[in-house]
């Protein structure tokens, strides 16, 4: 893949704007962002991007294969730059904080259906569930 931004933007077909420069870049600074704090991220830069046009870029960026999109239950769609391995995600269960985590079969998928009812799988999405090393303190006061 292309090093820098601009020349992944060409070799996906994307014309190269400062809008999705801007959110390439704030994902490479947050991933694991939602639209609505891209856009406040990409407002500091860009004063009139609207949260419609961050979808928009968003929907763009996902459908070319630049970002990938994970929807952890009970949170909004959330957008990452890490793309192209099997990696899964962690997600605290009382901050909601998101991370990476490798799998350890390597290639994808790394889980295999009892049955594909006929399709070929490409991917396995697995979210762990669980208290953050921020938040496993305050439970265990709390629970003391």
């Amino acid at each position: 893949m292309p090093s820098n931004l601009e020349d992944q933007l060409r070799g996906a077909g994307l014309r190269v704007t400062s809008g999705r420069m801007a959110i390439l870049e704030a994902l490479d600074r947050q991933p694991h962002s939602n639209a609505d704090a891209l856009c406040q991220l990409v407002q500091a830069e860009l004063p009139t991007t609207s949260v419609q046009s961050v979808h928009n870029v968003l929907g763009d960026l996902t459908a070319s294969g630049l970002i990938r999109r994970i929807e952890p239950a009970g949170s909004a769609a959330l957008y990452e730059r890490r793309i192209g391995d099997n990696h899964h995600h962690v997600v605290c269960t009382n901050c909601g904080v998101v991370a990476d985590v490798d799998c350890v079969h390597g290639t994808a998928p790394c889980l295999t259906p009892s049955n594909t009812n006929g399709y070929l799988v490409a991917t396995a999405e697995v979210t762990f569930w669980g208290l953050c090393p921020s938040c496993r303190p305050a439970i265990d006061e709390i629970e003391e």
